[in-house]
């Protein structure tokens, strides 16, 4: 196993996009809730971004082929893709953008520690370890913070349960066969196993169709195609490039700008206790990128 670069400005300024394009997903899948059930609209997502990541890869010629003993490890990261959007998507169902995104996106903490025992040449540094636990005690802070009407404690847990869920994937990709394949073979296979599996399931969490309009479409297509079918392509590359931690620290730029997106766009009530955990997010990532 090679071990991974330390992260660039070219590396910075693209996870920066990608953690921006995350952060206005949250939205769109909130709204696109009001048409679709979230276990069903997960599905739909991973099936339409499979047909597009299958057509991407037609199209720049990239062989789709996996090592066997590669294929048993792309079935279980499907599995635990597929687990991890079922507990996101109900999750956004049941509270609201600037909640779930805060506490989904404290999945870098799970990740460091879990790297520094795994992973070599990813131990946590003293700068950050500093940072991992502002990080954490923002989401702490989030969590504390009872006062909104909209907030579900229900909806808070699978968002945490998603977050490591989202750790145990990319420990997947890295300490296992699944290395050995292209990051858009990774995307496909996760992708496709999922998709069966959330619609086969999305039955059992309700009626399937609410009020699709226009706009729920267009929510699922954004998210295939922007969002899984083309942004993920791009996280994944990185993922080979740079080091896991340092990656992964950047995803704690989504909940910031979920937060405003949330307020901005859903009108969402943000108190001063989530403020004060968005301030302390952006000091962990600094720390956790510091040289």
């Amino acid at each position: 196993m090679t071990e991974k670069r330390a992260m660039d400005p070219a590396g910075a300024a693209a996870l920066t996009g990608f953690a921006l394009l995350l952060a206005f997903n949250q939205v769109v899948v909130k709204i696109t809730g009001e048409g679709f059930a979230p276990v069903f609209q997960a599905g739909l997502r991973s099936a339409g971004a499979a047909l597009v990541v299958l057509i991407w890869m037609r199209a720049r010629r990239v062989p789709v082929t996996a090592p066997r003993a590669a294929l048993i490890w792309g079935l279980l990261s499907g599995m635990a893709f597929a687990f991890e959007f079922a507990c996101l998507y109900v999750a956004l169902d049941l509270t609201t953008v600037a909640r779930a995104s805060i506490i989904f996106y404290s999945m870098p903490v799970w990740l460091g520690f879990a790297a520094h025992l795994w992973l070599p040449g990813e131990r946590i540094t003293p700068a950050a370890g500093v940072g991992m636990a502002l990080a954490l005690a923002g989401v702490v802070l989030a969590l504390a913070d009872r006062s909104n009407g909209q907030a579900s404690l229900l909806g808070d847990l699978l968002a945490l349960i998603a977050a490591l869920g989202w750790a145990s994937i990319i420990l997947l990709l890295r300490m296992t066969p699944l290395t050995r394949i292209s990051p858009v073979m990774q995307l496909l296979l996760q992708v496709a196993v999922s998709a069966p599996i959330l619609l086969v399931l999305a039955p059992l969490f309700g009626p399937l169709i609410r009020d699709p309009q226009p706009i729920h479409y267009a929510g699922l297509a954004f998210q295939a195609v922007c969002v899984v079918g083309l942004g993920y392509i791009v996280w994944f590359h990185l993922m080979s490039i740079f080091r896991a931690s340092a990656v992964a620290s950047f995803s704690f730029l989504s909940p910031v700008f979920a937060v405003l997106f949330g307020w901005l766009i859903l009108g969402e009530r943000i108190g001063l206790q989530v403020w004060g955990a968005l301030a302390l997010v952006a000091l962990g990532i600094l720390l956790i990128n510091r040289k």
